[in-house]
C-alpha cells in the first residue's frame, strides 16, 4: 500500500505536466502501480459498503445513492466523507430510520475509516462480536447509541479509539476487563442499557478518559476507589443504578472534574469532605440516595459550583453562613432531608441564585429579609417546614419569580403588595399558614398564574374582581372571604375551583357555567342562595360537584342527568324541594350522591347510584320515600282510586288491560328467553371423556360451531367462522375466574375500544375466550408509520378503556396485556383492546410492573405501569421482541433508556423518526414525562387512570399537565 501526502501528490502532477519528457521511466511505472493500488482500494471500499447496505432496511431511501454503478464515486454517496485521496474516512448514517441487523463487521474494516456514527436508528440484534478486533486501526470515533442492539458488549479493544458510545440500547451482561485496554479513550458512554455486575475497577486504567457514564443500568456493588486515579475525568455519571456503600474519598482527587452525578442509587454514609477539593466542579448531584450526617463545610467553598442537589437523602445539621461564598451558585436543592436551624442570610447574597428548594425539612425561624433582592430568584419552595414570621417584600424584586411555594408553615401577616405586581408569576401555593388581611391590589389580575392555592388561612375581603386568563386551579377554601361569588369568566382554562368554607353569599351566577374544562367545583359551606342554574350541566367535564351546606332553594335541575362523567354529587344541607329527577340515577359514572337534609319529596329513584345509597345520604327529607329499605326512608304508598265510570267502560278497560298483559307477557317471555340463552351454560362431553362448558354472552354465537370446531380453530390462526360467515377469535388463557367475574366481562367488553367477548369455553385444564373478529391490523404492525395525531388518539382511546375498567366496574378490572400485539387498529383507525379476564396473569413480561413480577398480582397501579410502557412504544417506535433473555428485563431497561434519553438528549434522539417534532414537540415531551410518571418504581407514585386521561386530553392545549417524576427535571408541586 502506498501513501503519499498532498504536497508530494502536487509535486508529482507538476513534474508530469511540465517536464514529462525529462522523467525517467521508473517514475511513470511507479505512478502507474500507485493508480492501480488506489483503484483496487476503491473497489474494495465499494464492495464493503454495498455489503453493509444489503444487510439493513432503509424505508426512507437515504441510501438510494449507494450503487455499484461504474460511474458512481463512493465519496458522493449519502453519509460518506472521504479524504483528499478519495479514501473513506467517515460513515455517518445517524437518524436515518434504518433498521435490521449488522451481521458482520466488514464495513468497519475500511482501511482509512476514522469515524462511524449509526446512532438514533432502529438497528437491532447483537453488535458484531469481532468489531473491536477486526475494525480499522485508524478508527477514532464509534457511536452506536440510541438503537435496539442486544447481547453483551463485544470483547477486544481498539487502542486508538477516542470515543465509544453504546448508550441507549438493550445491551446485557457485565462490563468486562477489556474496556481497561482502550488506553486512548476520552469518552465512554454505556448508559441506558441493562448491564449488570459491578463498576469495574480496571476503569481506573483509562488515564486519558474525560467523560464516563454508566447511568441507567442495573449495576450493583460499590463505587471503586480506583476511579480516583483518572486525573483527566471531567464528567462522572453513575446515576439510576443500584450502587451501594460509601462515596470513595478518592473522588476528591479528580482535580479536572466538572460534573459529578451519582443520583438514584443506595449510597449511604456521610458525604466525603474531600469533595470540597473539586475546585473546578460546576455540577454536583447526589440526590435520591441514603446519605447521612452533616454536609461538610468544605462543600460550601466551591466557588465555581453552579448547581448543588443533595435532595432526598437523610442529611442533618444546619446550612452554614458559608453558603454565601458560592457566588456562582444558581440552583440549590436540599429538600427532603432532616436539616434544621434557620435559613442562613448568606443565601440572600448569592448574585446568580435562581432556584432555592428547601422543602420538607425542619427549618425554623423566618425567611431571610432580603431574599430575592440581590439575585434572579425564579423558583422558591420552602414548604413543609416550621417557618414563622412574615413574607419579605423582596421576593419578586428581580421580576423573574415564577413559582412561590410556601405551604404548610406557620407564616402570618399580610401577603406583601409586591406580589401583586410580580409579572411572570405562574404558580402560588401559600395554603396551610396564618396569612390574614385582604389580597393585595393586582394579585387577582396576574396574567400568567395557572395554579393558585391560598386555602386554610385567615384571609378576608371581597373577591368579586378576577382576571387570570391562564388560571387552571383556584383554591380559596377555609378562609373568611365574603361577598358574591367571583367573576371568573376570563379563566376559560379553569379545571378545579374550591371556594368552600368561606362567607360567600349571593346567587350562583350564570357565568360559572362557561368552563368547558372544569372538572371539580366545591362551593360548600357558604351562604349562597337562590336556585341551582340548570345550565350548570353545560360543564361537560365536571366530575365532582359539591354545593352542600348553603341556602339553595328550588328543585334539583333535571338537566343534571346530562352530566357525562359526573362521579360525586353533594347537595346536602340546603333547602331544595320538589322531587328528585327520575333520570338522575341514569348517569353511569355517578358513584356518590348526598341529598340529605333538604325538603325533597316523592320517591327515591331506583337506578344507578341510588340503588345502594347510604341512609345518611338521604336523611332529613321527611317527605321522601323509597322501596329500598336499606335507605332508611319510609316505604312509598300505592294509592288506588275506585272507578266511577260506567260498567261498559270497565269491561272495555279490563279487556284492553287483558290484551296488554298478554302482549307484555309474550315480550317478557321473549326477553327472558333471549337473556337465558345469552347467559346459558352449555355442557358438552367429547369422545375422549373431556368435559367442556360453553358460556354464551352474545346471541350471534348461539348457532356457532361446536367445541370441536373451536379447538380445531387453534390450528388455523385461532380464527373460525359460524354458518353465517361471522368470524370469531379464540384466545387461550391460563386461569379461569369465577362466574360473577365472567358476567362482568360481558358488560365491560361492550366498550367501544375493547374487543367484544361473545363466549367462553373451558375444561378442567384449559380455557378459551372467544372474541369477535375485527378487520384491521395489530398496532405492532403499523406503529412506525403512524402520525402523531393517530398515536395520540390511540393513547387516549386505550386510556378511556382503562378508565372504564378501573373506575366504572363493580370491581376494578385489569386487562392483563397492553402489548401492541394485543391491540387491533380497525379500518377506522380506532384501537380495540383484546381483553383477558380479571386477575389473569397472561401479561407480556415487557408490560409487567416490578411488583407484579414479584407478587404475581395485577392491580390498577400495576396496569398503569404497563400503560406507561405502551406510551413509550408509541413515542419511540422501539420494539424488543424475539429475544427471550431480553424480554424478562425489557421493561426496566426500556424505562431506564427512556429516562436516560429524556434527561440527557434532545427530542430527536428518542422520538420515532416518522413523527413530525417541529409541530408537536411540546406535546411529545409532555407525554414522555407522563410515561415516566406511569412507570415509577413505587406504585403509589404512579397517577390514577383519571389523571392520566386528563393529562393526555390536555396535550392539545398550551398548558403543562405533568409533574415530572425525576428530580433533575421535576416541576414544583
Amino acid at each position: 500500500m502506498f501513501i503519499i501526502d498532498q504536497s508530494q501528490r502536487t509535486k508529482a502532477k507538476m513534474s508530469t505536466s511540465h517536464h514529462h519528457h525529462h522523467q525517467p521511466p521508473y517514475l511513470i511505472t511507479t505512478l502507474f502501480f500507485l493508480f492501480l493500488n488506489f483503484s483496487c482500494l476503491n473497489a474494495n471500499e465499494l464492495e464493503l459498503l454495498l455489503s453493509f447496505k444489503s444487510s439493513i432496511q432503509d424505508p426512507l431511501r437515504h441510501l438510494s445513492s449507494w450503487s455499484n454503478s461504474s460511474t458512481n464515486d463512493v465519496c458522493l454517496w449519502n453519509g460518506i466523507v472521504c479524504n483528499n485521496f478519495s479514501r473513506v474516512v467517515s460513515l455517518d448514517l445517524s437518524t436515518k430510520n434504518i433498521s435490521g441487523q449488522i451481521l458482520n463487521s466488514t464495513t468497519f474494516r475500511l482501511p482509512f475509516l476514522r469515524s462511524i456514527n449509526l446512532s438514533n436508528n432502529n438497528l437491532s440484534g447483537p453488535i458484531p462480536h469481532d468489531i473491536f478486533t477486526t475494525s480499522s486501526p485508524s478508527l477514532r470515533y464509534l457511536n452506536l447509541s440510541n438503537n435496539n442492539f442486544s447481547g453483551s458488549i463485544p470483547r477486544g479493544f481498539l487502542p486508538n479509539l477516542y470515543t465509544l458510545d453504546l448508550s441507549n440500547n438493550m445491551l446485557t451482561g457485565e462490563i468486562h476487563e477489556d474496556i481497561g485496554y482502550f488506553s486512548n479513550l476520552r469518552v465512554l458512554d454505556l448508559g441506558g442499557n441493562v448491564l449488570t455486575g459491578h463498576v469495574p475497577t480496571y476503569l481506573g486504567n483509562l488515564s486519558r478518559l474525560e467523560f464516563l457514564t454508566l447511568a441507567s443500568n442495573q449495576l450493583t456493588g460499590g463505587i471503586p476507589a480506583e476511579l480516583g486515579k483518572m486525573n483527566n475525568l471531567k464528567w462522572i455519571y453513575l446515576g439510576y443504578n443500584n450502587l451501594s456503600g460509601a462515596i470513595p474519598y478518592q473522588i476528591g482527587g479528580l482535580s479536572s472534574l466538572n460534573h459529578l452525578d451519582l443520583v438514584y442509587n443506595n449510597l449511604s454514609g456521610p458525604i466525603p469532605p474531600s469533595l470540597g477539593d473539586l475546585k473546578k466542579l460546576q455540577y454536583m448531584f447526589l440526590y435520591q440516595n441514603k446519605l447521612s450526617g452533616q454536609i461538610p463545610l468544605s462543600i460550601f467553598s466551591l466557588k465555581n459550583l453552579i448547581s448543588l442537589d443533595f435532595s432526598d437523602n437523610l442529611l442533618s445539621g444546619e446550612i452554614p453562613e458559608l453558603v454565601g461564598q458560592m457566588k456562582s451558585l444558581e440552583i440549590l436543592h436540599l429538600f427532603s432531608n432532616n436539616l434544621t436551624g434557620t435559613i442562613p442570610d448568606g443565601v440572600t447574597s448569592l448574585p446568580r441564585l435562581k432556584v432555592l428548594q428547601l422543602w420538607s425539612n425542619n427549618f425554623s425561624g423566618g425567611i431571610p429579609a432580603n431574599l430575592g433582592k440581590h439575585s434572579n430568584l425564579t423558583v422558591l419552595d420552602l414548604s413543609t417546614n416550621n417557618l414563622t414570621g412574615k413574607l419579605p417584600d423582596t421576593l419578586c424584586e428581580s421580576g423573574h419569580l415564577t413559582k412561590l411555594i410556601l405551604f404548610s408553615n406557620s407564616l402570618d401577616g399580610q401577603i406583601p403588595p409586591s406580589l401583586g405586581t410580580c409579572p411572570i408569576l405562574e404558580r402560588v401555593r401559600l395554603q396551610n399558614n396564618g396569612f390574614s388581611g385582604e389580597l393585595p391590589r393586582g394579585f387577582t389580575k396576574l396574567q400568567l398564574v395557572n395554579f393558585l392555592d391560598l386555602s386554610n388561612n385567615n384571609l378576608q375581603g371581597k373577591i368579586s374582581t378576577w382576571d387570570m386568563p391562564q388560571l387552571e386551579m383556584l383554591n380559596l377554601s377555609r378562609n373568611n372571604f365574603s361577598g358574591d361569588l367571583p367573576d371568573l369568566s376570563r379563566s376559560k382554562r379553569l379545571k378545579k375551583l374550591d371556594l368552600s368554607r368561606n362567607k360567600i353569599s349571593g346567587r350562583v351566577p350564570l357565568r360559572l357555567m362557561k368552563f368547558p374544562q372544569l372538572m371539580d367545583m366545591d362551593l360548600s359551606e357558604n351562604e349562597i342562595t337562590g336556585m341551582i342554574p340548570s345550565d350548570l350541566s353545560s360543564c361537560k367535564n365536571l366530575v365532582n360537584l359539591d354545593l352542600s351546606h348553603n341556602n339553595l332553594t328550588g328543585e334539583i335541575p333535571s338537566s343534571f342527568s346530562e352530566f357525562p362523567v359526573l362521579s360525586d354529587l353533594d347537595l346536602s344541607c340546603n333547602r331544595l324541594s320538589g322531587e328528585i329527577p327520575k333520570n338522575l340515577g341514569n348517569i353511569e359514572s355517578l358513584v356518590q350522591v348526598n341529598i340529605s337534609h333538604n325538603l325533597l319529596q316523592g320517591s327515591l329513584p331506583s337506578t344507578g347510584a341510588f340503588l345502594a345509597i347510604n341512609a345518611t345520604a338521604v336523611a332529613g327529607n321527611s317527605d321522601l320515600c323509597s322501596e329500598n329499605t336499606a335507605s332508611g326512608l319510609r316505604p312509598c304508598k300505592i294509592v288506588r282510586k275506585r272507578s266511577t265510570k260506567s260498567w261498559w267502560f270497565v269491561v272495555t278497560s279490563t279487556f284492553v288491560a287483558f290484551l296488554a298483559v298478554l302482549v307484555s307477557g309474550f315480550f317478557i317471555v321473549l326477553v327472558f328467553q333471549r337473556k337465558h340463552n345469552v347467559l346459558e351454560v352449555k355442557k358438552v362431553e367429547q369422545e375422549d371423556g373431556t368435559k367442556w362448558e360453553i358460556q354464551i354472552f352474545d346471541s350471534r354465537f348461539m348457532k356457532s360451531h361446536t367445541v370441536k370446531a373451536i379447538l380445531s380453530s387453534l390450528k388455523d390462526e385461532n380464527v373460525f367462522a359460524d354458518e353465517n360467515g361471522m368470524q370469531f377469535v379464540v384466545k387461550e388463557v391460563k386461569k379461569f375466574d369465577s362466574l360473577p367475574e365472567i358476567t362482568e366481562m360481558k358488560k365491560i367488553s361492550e366498550h367501544k375500544n375493547i374487543l367484544k367477548l361473545v363466549a367462553t369455553c373451558r375444561s378442567e385444564k384449559v380455557a378459551y375466550l372467544i372474541h369477535e373478529n375485527v378487520q384491521g391490523e395489530r398496532l405492532s404492525q403499523i406503529l412506525n408509520g403512524l402520525s402523531w395525531e393517530r398515536r395520540r388518539n390511540i393513547m387516549i382511546s386505550i386510556a378511556e378503556a382503562l378508565r372504564f375498567l378501573h373506575c366504572r366496574c363493580s370491581t376494578p378490572v385489569a386487562t392483563g396485556n397492553l402489548s401492541p400485539d394485543n391491540i387491533v387498529i380497525d379500518v377506522k383507525y380506532e384501537p380495540r383492546l383484546c381483553l383477558g379476564l380479571p386477575g389473569l396473569l397472561c401479561m407480556d413480561a415487557a408490560y409487567m410492573a416490578p411488583e407484579t413480577r414479584e407478587h404475581k398480582e395485577m392491580t390498577s397501579k400495576s396496569e398503569i405501569y404497563g400503560f406507561g410502557i405502551l406510551l413509550l412504544h408509541l413515542l419511540t417506535g422501539k420494539s424488543f421482541s424475539g429475544d427471550e433473555d431480553i424480554e424478562s428485563k425489557v421493561n426496566g431497561s426500556l424505562v431506564n433508556w427512556a429516562r436516560y434519553s429524556y434527561l440527557n438528549s434532545n427530542t430527536e434522539t428518542w422520538i420515532d423518526s416518522s413523527i413530525d417534532t417541529t409541530v408537536h414537540q411540546r406535546d411529545i415531551v409532555h407525554v414522555m414525562s407522563l410515561a415516566l410518571n406511569c412507570t415509577a418504581i413505587d406504585p403509589q407514585e404512579r397517577p390514577c387512570i383519571k389523571k392520566v386521561l386528563q393529562a393526555l386530553e390536555s396535550t392539545s392545549s398550551s398548558s403543562s399537565f405533568c409533574i415530572s417524576y425525576f428530580p433533575k427535571i421535576r416541576l414544583l408541586a
